[in-house]
């Protein structure tokens, strides 16, 4: 029995160029039409610049894997900057090679092991605040999806328990900034003044880096004065490495983008997949029996050890379904460095080429069923075929997710605490709307009902 969950319906043929910029002033998706999820590469004319959509396999891998001859274009920088500063996020050439041998120090395998822990306690703060609506009531899942991972990153990052002001604060700030950043960006394309639309994301970016830079600061600071205070986080890994080439270390300026990168990346992204597998699994009454069973068998009644997450795969798959069908950043841009032909189009040096995991993932020749939600495709040869092939939700080549393996983690332990504990169900009346900017959220909410087991 498979579930087709809501997305867009794809317009019939492409949009005029009026039609594209009214469509996409609130969600890209809206922009796309059927061909998009068939073709292999299609190209978009805007003022002043040609935009080439790629989603042949061969040649995502080709793009992807070159960071010199594709670079992320500087129009995903402008747009992300308020937010992220100069972080590995938008960085391109030696800066990014040299912020990126700082950084996975941080998120080496050994960290995991000692965050795990801190995780845990997170999640156990999640089960009490869901306790108090387990009674079968409507319930909103993104506000305490959006907690939870943001408790869970900023305890491992930095030690500390995040308020639930504060988690609020970020949460309405963050929606703000997506609201505003996908104007900016699509008053860029089509070369219109972007400054009203820039300066407002940059005040919801603003409210978001002072409650991390305040924290940071008073560590850096101890940090300087030679007191390392014992903390193991993610912030003591990024204060401490030393980059192997040059010898330096990261400036307190440096430090604040690159942990208001981690911190947005680690739990806006998990908080989105988060909440659509809640949605999802509320209409697979019949996967929850599943994944409820095997956490059981694994697991029992004991609390959940480290080494439970690679034994749940139906757990596991769930969560890398939601991905396939919502990827939370659902495209990235990268930037043509010289004039080149991809397959039968000539590119010139300057073109943006965007692959969009949202539509390689749904790519009518690379997916069986591509609309469906079916988490067991992962085990059968054409599923674990296309994975292979054309399933980039982290993205792939050096520029590949550095969190990829502490959001799955994450992921795991969150929905196997929940199924574990609750049953998920669907809010008949309720369909989310799916909206596409910096990540892919529904624009009315996710609902659902839980019932203690």
């Amino acid at each position: 029995m498979s579930f087709q969950p809501p997305y867009p319906k794809p317009h019939v043929r492409k949009s005029s160029f009026l039609l594209r910029f009214l469509r996409g002033w609130n969600s890209w998706i809206h922009v796309l039409f059927e061909r998009s999820y068939s073709m292999k590469m299609g190209k978009i004319s805007q003022p002043g610049m040609d935009i080439f959509m790629v989603n042949d396999a061969d040649w995502v891998r080709k793009i992807l894997a070159d960071t010199r001859e594709y670079p992320k274009h500087r129009l995903m920088h402008r747009m992300l900057e308020p937010l992220l500063g100069s972080s590995i996020f938008t960085t391109n050439g030696p800066t990014w090679e040299r912020q990126r041998r700082l950084v996975e120090p941080a998120f080496a395998q050994a960290r995991l092991k000692l965050v795990f822990s801190l995780m845990a306690d997170s999640v156990a703060g999640m089960v009490t605040r869901l306790d108090a609506v387990a009674d079968g009531r409507s319930w909103e899942v993104d506000g305490e999806m959006t907690y939870v991972t943001a408790d869970i990153i900023f305890r491992t990052i930095l030690s500390e328990n995040l308020e639930e002001a504060d988690a609020k604060a970020i949460y309405d700030a963050f929606l703000d900034f997506q609201h505003h950043a996908q104007r900016a960006m699509i008053l860029m394309i089509y070369r219109l003044p972007a400054f009203f639309a820039r300066r407002a994301s940059a005040r919801a970016a603003a409210k978001i880096r002072a409650i991390l830079s305040q924290i940071i600061k008073r560590r850096f600071d101890a940090w300087e004065r030679g007191e390392r205070g014992g903390q193991e986080d993610i912030l003591a890994g990024l204060m401490a490495a030393s980059d192997p080439v040059s010898g330096d270390r990261f400036s307190y300026e440096e430090l604040v983008d690159q942990v208001c990168m981690l911190f947005l990346a680690g739990h806006e992204t998990s908080a989105s997949a988060l909440t659509w597998a809640l949605y999802l699994i509320s209409n697979c009454p019949h996967l929850q029996d599943r994944m409820h069973e095997e956490i059981l068998a694994v697991v029992g009644d004991r609390p959940f050890e480290l080494g439970d997450i690679k034994s749940l795969p139906a757990v596991g798959n769930v969560f890398r379904e939601t991905l396939r069908l919502y990827p939370p950043v659902g495209f990235f841009v990268r930037e043509a460095m010289q004039t080149a032909c991809i397959r039968d189009k000539e590119v010139k040096e300057g073109s943006p080429i965007l692959i969009s995991p949202w539509l390689i993932h749904r790519h009518r020749s690379l997916w069986e069923r591509p609309d469906d939600f079916d988490p067991e495709r992962f085990d059968t040869p054409a599923g674990k075929e296309s994975a292979r092939c054309a399933y980039i939700p982290f993205s792939k080549g050096p520029r590949v997710c550095i969190g990829a393996a502490y959001a799955t983690q994450e992921a795991v332990l969150i929905l196997a605490t929940i199924v574990r504990r609750y049953r998920v169900e669907a809010v008949a009346e309720h369909v989310p709307q799916v909206v596409g900017r910096v990540t892919i959220r529904s624009g009315n909410g996710v609902r659902v009902r839980l019932r203690r087991r």
